[in-house]
């Protein structure tokens, strides 16, 4: 069995409608499995407003959106991950629904997405895309997850 990563982990529900589904143990076992380095990390569960008023503030873009990674800690050097991920509750259940995915099944990708994107991983250009979603697509398997890329 590969060394877990030390994890800090707090978890925050202000939108409360996933804290019965989206379980502490849930969320960590996720998180280990894309961990790379040891972390401190912040899960916070909002709703649409609360979303939207952060994706506008930091990232200027008027809208709710699915998970937000504020990374504080995304260069090599660092010993100890540090970040916030931010998943908003009705992006993410609009789109388990649109896409015929479990609302867990949807959860747990966004979550190793922002947790990749904690550890400095991006998407801007086709080519971090691509080793991006590659690395989703192998985490996800481990934990016994369809690829959330194969159009299912």
């Amino acid at each position: 069995m590969p060394k877990e990563n030390k994890l800090s982990l707090s978890i925050q529900y202000p939108d409360p409608r996933l804290k019965e589904s989206i379980t502490r143990s849930k969320l960590r076992r996720w998180i280990q499995a894309a961990l790379f380095a040891p972390a401190e990390l912040a899960v916070r569960f909002v709703d649409a407003d609360e979303g939207r008023t952060l994706n506008r503030d930091y990232r200027g873009k008027d809208y709710a959106t699915n998970v937000l990674t504020f990374a504080y800690t995304e260069d090599e050097d660092s010993e100890v991950t540090q970040a916030d991920i931010i998943l908003c509750t009705d992006v993410l259940q609009r789109e388990a629904a649109e896409q015929n995915k479990s609302v867990e099944s949807h959860a747990a990708h966004l979550v190793v997405h922002g947790v990749l994107h904690a550890q400095g991983y991006d998407h801007e250009t086709d080519e971090e895309a691509a080793e991006m979603e590659q690395l989703e697509v192998e985490i996800l398997a481990k934990l016994g997850q369809a690829n959330p890329y194969s159009g299912n």
